[in-house]
């Protein structure tokens, strides 16, 4: 099938990207970008790499689909190669992402397991290091979200929710420091919610702000040893985490990002470009304890 959307675009065209509505949806969990529709975009035909990355080894988690893709996508166009973790259901994304990562000339290890069990975790960091020789930029993205009230929100829900997006960042960054040298950086997902909290997401945006913290906190003790530590926290993203959340309705995914003041939810193409700025030394070097807000317009401070 001809790739829909090449590797490359000319630059005086600004690229058209979908605006809600869009179809109504709704995904069982895990949730596939390959049943979600419109595709999400992760080929980022705009994007023009400069070997920022050339030579690192990055752990990108969540990499299957959505944020994690587009980031494996220009990592390797960049020069990395990269390791990526995700549910075993999403053996089909992972498989896509692996493609696209080797069209652009780099190495893509796929290597499933749930990130809410410790155990998984610190043999993640380990096989990552050891399929790459070692590991220089570590990528905790992945999350898990359900729109419940409070009151539909049972302790092992919650429970979950924490285990995935914030034990997972914790124990994948205690197991990376036996690895990650001088030049290395660290980069977590956080979202909007991580500010303002969603009275749909009292776990989800708990979680969120917890990783905004850790991260700070983390960039003041790692920076002697020459580790930058920051967050991105993405607004509306068009990825399957939405569209398989189990609060969210069918005629809301419809309406998904309608409500940024660009009208329209991000593609992951969007947002990659701002874990490249922050993992590469060229960029970044002076830049650690940050949580770089991608909001479609809306201000917020951090």
């Amino acid at each position: 099938m001809a790739n829909p959307h090449p590797t490359k675009a000319p630059l005086d065209k600004p690229l058209a990207e979908p605006k809600p509505p869009f179809p109504e949806q709704k995904l069982d969990k895990p949730g596939l970008e390959t049943e979600l529709e419109p595709r999400p975009r992760y080929h980022a035909p705009h994007y023009r790499a400069a070997g920022k990355l050339q030579g690192k080894r990055a752990l990108i988690t969540g990499g299957d689909s959505g944020i994690g893709r587009a980031v494996a996508v220009l990592f390797a166009r960049e020069g990395a190669d990269v390791v990526i973790s995700y549910l075993p259901d999403e053996q089909e994304d992972a498989d896509e992402t692996r493609r696209a990562v080797e069209r652009e000339g780099r190495r893509c290890v796929c290597l499933p397991g749930d990130l809410g069990d410790q155990a998984f975790c610190t043999e993640l960091v380990d096989r990552a290091a050891k399929e790459l020789g070692g590991l220089d930029l570590l990528i905790s993205n992945a999350a898990h979200q359900n729109r419940k009230s409070i009151d539909e929100l049972t302790p092992e829900e919650f429970d979950r929710t924490f285990r995935v997006n914030v034990y997972a960042y914790y124990h994948l960054v205690h197991a990376a420091l036996d690895h990650l040298k001088p030049g290395a950086a660290i980069i977590a997902t956080s979202s909007s919610t991580g500010f303002r909290g969603s009275d749909e997401l009292p776990d989800y945006s708990a979680t969120k702000g917890a990783i905004n913290q850790l991260t700070k906190v983390l960039a003041k003790q790692l920076v002697e040893r020459g580790i930058r530590v920051n967050a991105v926290a993405p607004g509306p993203v068009w990825t399957p985490l939405n569209a398989a959340d189990e609060g969210m309705k069918p005629e809301d995914v419809a309406q998904f990002g309608a409500q940024t003041p660009l009208g329209r939810p991000a593609q992951p193409e969007e947002i990659a470009p701002a874990y490249v700025f922050l993992a590469s030394e060229a960029d970044s070097s002076y830049i650690t304890g940050i949580i770089l807000p991608v909001l479609g317009g809306e201000t917020i401070g951090a």
